[in-house]
């Protein structure tokens, strides 16, 4: 596959999944010998990312993920996104806060036979966790 059929399937799988939260959509877009490697407690492969999905959209009202770049080599895709919404549900054991959000991260994805086979996601979790009152921001 090109470098460009790569990035249209990482494209899709955030416009599908975390933004829209069309789960049958990501799981077509994944391996079935999918792995993640993610900072966030979750179950391994498939179950793991539809666990991360539906766990954040649960979390933010209005969730949309935006990817600001793709860059692509091979069989690898790098995403660098931006997520936005509302803390309206329970997160990582914080209540709901009602808080707009803003976080960032970059996600490496691995293609194998047009499917997603793997996927490193780094987030700015502790930004995420400063907006919402969990940790004092570094200038307090």
């Amino acid at each position: 596959m090109s470098t460009e059929e790569n990035k249209a399937i990482v494209r899709r799988f955030f416009e599908e999944g975390p933004s829209k939260g069309d789960l049958d959509a990501a799981k077509e877009l994944l391996s079935p010998n999918f792995s993640l490697h993610a900072p966030f407690p979750s179950a391994p492969g498939i179950q793991g990312i539809i666990d991360i999905i539906t766990t954040c959209r649960a979390a933010f009202e209005h969730l949309s993920v935006e990817v600001e770049d793709l860059i692509a080599e091979g069989d690898k895709v790098s995403a660098r996104f931006v997520a936005n919404g509302f803390h309206k549900g329970s997160f990582m054991n914080l209540p709901p806060t009602g808080k707009p959000i803003k976080m960032t991260g970059i996600e490496v994805f691995r293609i194998e036979d047009r499917k997603i086979a793997e996927l490193w996601a780094e987030a700015n979790l502790i930004g995420l966790m400063q907006q919402l009152g969990a940790f004092p921001a570094i200038d307090q």
